[in-house]
């Protein structure tokens, strides 16, 4: 791959690459550092890329690495107990989320990253299990372990509003 097709890949790539960095980043700022980040290491590191065909999960691999690296040194790593008490917070703040966002942000991040990037970024079951670094069997069960719990998050919170 030339850093020419780098570069649209990334391009092309951007709104993914945002939407990845903040389901594990809960400030902008510290997204846009991680997604900055990614580029300088993808573009120094082009050499390790294998196959061209998987270059966007490279890539993404690489910004979750960067994430988890931006959270250790940011010391911003929270209990379970704390995020389900910032997304109390955010949402309390953002009334135009839907039920739906809010219960897939209240998942736990092994059961929250394959659903993301499964339903909203649109990558196969495949690509998911090398991002991850994980088997397909994972990702699977991982997808039907996070719906089953979607559903009854949002069915008792449909109770509560009744």
């Amino acid at each position: 791959m030339t850093k020419e097709e780098l570069g649209a890949l990334i391009l092309n790539s951007e709104r993914q690459l945002y939407s990845t960095a903040k389901t594990i980043l809960i400030n902008d700022q510290d997204c846009a550092d991680a997604i900055q980040e990614t580029i300088v290491k993808a573009f120094s590191k082009i050499g390790t890329l294998r196959n061209d065909k998987y270059a966007k999960t490279w890539l993404i691999r690489i910004l979750i690495n960067e994430c988890y690296t931006l959270l250790r040194k940011s010391s911003k790593l929270v209990s379970l107990e704390g995020m389900s008490e910032m997304t109390e917070i955010e949402t309390d703040q953002k009334t135009d989320y839907s039920d739906l966002y809010r219960a897939v942000n209240s998942l736990k991040e092994e059961l929250r990253m394959p659903v993301i990037l499964y339903y909203i970024e649109d990558f196969n079951i495949k690509e998911i299990a090398q991002i991850l670094e994980i088997t397909e069997g994972a990702v699977q069960k991982r997808l039907a372990r996070a719906r089953g719990k979607l559903k009854r998050n949002l069915q008792e919170s449909e109770e509560l509003t009744v």
